[in-house]
């Protein structure tokens, strides 16, 4: 499991990764469509978000040589992952989605599913496999250092 003191260096990555640190707020109505859309997703349905995420991400240049995702395989996921929002937005979710969008606009969709891709990769980042790597992150830290910051 991930060691107490390498927590903050995991949860700034997760963060990053997930867009948590956005500026936008999320209001009464952004909130009622995350919680939708958390509770309908199921385990395979965020386990292939992440996947999709994935994915995308691995046709950032710099990382594009550490995967050999084909191109067949995205449009899978981009199949796959739309379907999911449409699912979310105009059937499972369809009365928290006009609220959102009528009362906070486009950003309430955007927020929402941030929402669950956190959710998605806590569940990713609670797996032994990974959590084992990510610890592995404190090796490489100076605990005296991060620990003056508190001072």
């Amino acid at each position: 499991m991930i060691g107490i003191r390498c927590l903050p260096f995991v949860l700034a990555v997760v963060a990053l990764s997930t867009g948590l640190a956005t500026f936008a707020q999320a209001g009464i109505y952004a909130d009622d469509l995350s919680k939708c859309v958390v509770e309908a997703t199921s385990k395979d349905d965020r386990i292939s978000l992440v996947k999709w995420i994935f994915e995308a991400m691995s046709r950032y240049p710099a990382v594009t040589s550490l995967t050999t995702i084909k191109d067949s395989d995205l449009e899978q996921a981009n199949a796959t992952t739309g379907a999911l929002f449409m699912r979310l937005l105009t059937e499972t979710c369809v009365d928290a989605s006009k609220k959102a969008i009528k009362y906070e606009g486009p950003v309430a969709i955007q927020l929402s599913f941030q929402v669950l891709g956190q959710v998605a990769m806590a569940e990713i980042m609670s797996d032994p496999s990974v959590a084992k790597v990510m610890a592995g992150l404190e090796k490489y830290t100076d605990q005296k250092k991060i620990a003056a910051l508190k001072e």
